[in-house]
């Protein structure tokens, strides 16, 4: 398969990505096209939609073989279920699917058409490799089970963000660092509390301890260009 695009985030690395697509609407992203599909015509109409569907590579998974099974982490990290019963990244071949909202098609004179998206689970310059419109009448079904997955989408942090730290971020940006922080980034089952832990986020290192269901901000360091880069 051809990589049409890549989409640019607020997350140089994995860690602290929402495990999910729409679990952060304020997450901001723009997924720009390869020179090859740069042509306005092919995103003629796209803009009538509100949301799309992004099929991506898991570009930073590293696996020589795959399993039959895999160990969620929002299950601890000792259960079991099968790859296809997973959204793992460790999959025979390395696809990921994420529906995003698409606020607008913008014409760019140098990048062409450039796709701006809210809601996106994906590390910065991720590889893209389709593109379609998301349709409710087909692709929402409000009354589907949930499997394992219902036991553990509650989970949610109290955070302490102290204002001194808070505000070095530009206003746009600081809803969606507080949001990201109690979706709690941590591994399920990681629970030390004495751990300060760092999340990269547009351009800063947030330190930040977890004790019980509450997580307070000790820090907000600026990451140098190198590690944005990383």
């Amino acid at each position: 398969m051809k990589i049409i695009a890549h989409i640019y985030t607020d997350f140089p690395d994995k860690f602290g990505i929402p495990r999910q697509s729409g679990l952060v609407n304020e997450l901001k992203g723009q997924v720009v096209f390869e020179p090859e599909y740069r042509n306005p015509q092919a995103v003629k109409g796209l803009e009538e939609f509100s949301h799309i569907w992004l099929l991506w590579k898991f570009s930073e998974s590293r696996k020589e073989h795959w399993s039959a099974t895999v160990k969620p982490p929002r299950l601890g990290g000792k259960k079991r279920v099968g790859v296809f019963a997973s959204r793992s990244p460790f999959r025979p071949n390395d696809i990921g699917l994420s529906s995003v909202r698409l606020e607008r098609v913008e014409l760019d004179e140098r990048m062409g058409p450039v796709l701006h998206v809210l809601g996106a689970d994906l590390m910065d310059r991720t590889p893209i490799y389709d593109i379609k419109p998301y349709i409710p009448i087909s692709d929402s079904h409000p009354e589907a089970s949930e499997g394992y997955t219902g036991k553990t989408k509650q989970h949610r942090l109290s955070v302490t963000f102290p204002q001194e730290y808070i505000q070095v971020y530009p206003e746009d940006k600081r809803g969606a660092v507080f949001e990201i922080l109690a979706q709690d980034p941590r591994p399920a089952y990681v629970k030390d509390e004495k751990r300060i832990y760092g999340l990269s986020f547009a351009g800063y290192d947030v330190k930040f301890r977890i004790v019980g269901e509450e997580l307070k901000v000790c820090g907000v360091e600026k990451l140098s260009l190198k590690e944005e880069m990383q």
